[in-house]
């Protein structure tokens, strides 16, 4: 069983590998490298009919189909590398980027269809080597859009850390298997929160959280909205971030949460999650689809301002009640001034007729 620091370092070559990929994309003039005091090798795409200079490797194949391709690794160090290569399939993590799967991992795509002539290479100091393979997808496979990648494995023993360390370097492998594309998009389990504050007059701040899933077979970008308003779309106020989520693969689910600040508290609150679809043709354009969208509901009760309201009306009952309590105690006196007024006149009469 692996200890922690083995899978620690087992996590951080997956992201070196990741890492790598990202860098060729964003600077294809330069090969992907790894370097550690003599261990140094870089990987590129290799120069053919594909083109020369690519910043990875892109295919649209029909299933039954094949093609052949190659990866250019060039051993920069002063020792002989002694290199695995093998394929893996690609996934969409948590933070937005592609990750690889690790080796032995069942992968059931672009790491399952990718042949490669050998399973490791041996390169001396200073030389480079062409390590051919072939993508060959399955009469049966599902159209749509893959990711993948080739990767270069280096294992070697730290006797000073007592562990053994995997470093990868490999280049992103995209694949359009040929067929009847099917770009679909749900947004699913949206969800308002809202948080006032004691001030009976402010506002709150809300967060609407929501899964947005890849439902076709199409790799899917996009662009996010969030609204939050009141009953009957009242002081609707918008998410100033807009969030959008990274590109999904299909199958690919990614949840995340928009604050959405300055929100009157108006007991009823609703909140609109809305994503505008993206999909990349085969020759690189993109085509926006219709827009998804789902609203959610949540209370949002301003208690401070009730229970200012409740102390008013109370104040003013209060008030009410001693005012008449008032108005009658000086009517009664008013009363009985009065009725002690006429007895006195009515004595006097009296008192003058006899």
């Amino acid at each position: 069983m692996p200890s922690t620091r083995q899978t620690t370092h087992a996590a951080r070559a997956v992201l070196l590998a990741v890492l790598v990929a990202v860098g060729v994309l964003a600077a294809p003039s330069l090969p992907a490298s790894a370097a550690d005091d003599d261990v140094t090798w870089t990987v590129r795409t290799a120069s053919n009919d594909f083109g020369r200079d690519r910043t990875s490797f892109a295919y649209g194949i029909d299933p039954g189909a094949e093609v052949e391709d190659a990866l250019v690794v060039a051993n920069h160090g002063a020792t002989a590398l002694d290199l695995a290569v093998y394929a893996a399939d690609g996934y969409t993590t948590e933070a937005g980027q592609l990750d690889l799967l690790v080796q032995g991992a069942p992968s059931v795509g672009v790491g399952a269809w990718v042949h490669g002539d050998v399973d490791t290479v041996l390169i001396e100091p200073g030389a480079t080597a062409e390590v051919p393979f072939t993508v060959r997808v399955p009469e049966n496979a599902t159209p749509g859009d893959y990711a993948g990648g080739i990767v270069t494995s280096l294992t070697q023993a730290d006797d000073a850390e007592g562990i053994t360390v995997d470093r990868r370097l490999g280049i992103r492998i995209q694949l359009r298997v040929g067929g009847e594309l099917r770009p679909a998009v749900a947004i699913e389990d949206v969800h308002l929160s809202y948080d006032g504050t004691i001030n009976p007059f402010a506002l709150g701040d809300a967060t609407v959280t929501y899964t947005v899933h890849n439902t076709g077979n199409t790799l899917i970008s996009g662009t996010a909205a969030v609204t939050v308003a009141g009953p009957f779309g009242l002081l609707r106020t918008d998410d100033a971030e807009g969030k959008a989520p990274p590109q999904l693969l299909p199958g690919e689910s990614w949840t995340t949460s928009s604050p959405v600040d300055g929100v009157a508290p108006l007991v009823r609150l609703s909140a609109t999650a809305g994503f505008v679809p993206l999909v990349t043709d085969a020759s690189g354009s993109t085509t926006s689809l219709e827009a998804v969208e789902v609203t959610a509901h949540a209370w949002a009760i301003p208690w401070a301002l009730l229970l200012l309201v409740a102390m008013i009306v109370v104040l003013v009952v209060l008030g009410t009640r001693a005012a008449r309590r008032d108005r009658a105690r000086r009517q009664a006196a008013e009363d009985v001034r009065v009725a002690a007024a006429v007895e006195q006149a009515l004595r006097e009469q009296e008192s003058t007729t006899r």
